[in-house]
């Protein structure tokens, strides 16, 4: 496990401590764990632990997440039996989480972005 202080990526997701929710943050209200990534395979990036809240943008970015940890830290899991990422420790505070993204050509509308596959 690896304790963050400021900045670092899980796969193809990045945690970055920031000063303070954006101004049109909203919370998101979630039962059981806050998968703050999907995966495309499965094998999502959760958190489990208590005293965590999961926000996002009003003007929706599915890229972009904000979480708020508010115990002493929280654990960012990554859910894979085999060449599982590291775990995470989130110290407390506020942090945006950004899927990573990638330009990918596209010739029907000159390029598009994607996120990136882990």
């Amino acid at each position: 496990m690896i304790e963050i202080k400021q900045l670092a990526a899980q796969g193809d997701v990045v945690f970055r401590r920031i000063d303070r929710l954006p101004s049109n943050a909203v919370e998101r209200k979630v039962t059981g764990p806050i998968v703050v990534a999907h995966s495309e395979t499965g094998h999502h990036h959760a958190i489990h632990d208590a005293g965590v809240r999961l926000f996002e943008t009003v003007r929706h970015d599915a890229m972009v997440r904000y979480l708020s940890v508010d115990g002493a830290s929280a654990d960012v899991v990554h859910h894979r039996a085999e060449h599982t990422h590291q775990t995470l420790r989130l110290l407390t505070g506020v942090w945006e989480v950004r899927r990573q993204r990638q330009w990918v050509p596209d010739p029907a509308d000159d390029a598009a972005w994607v996120a990136v596959a882990d």
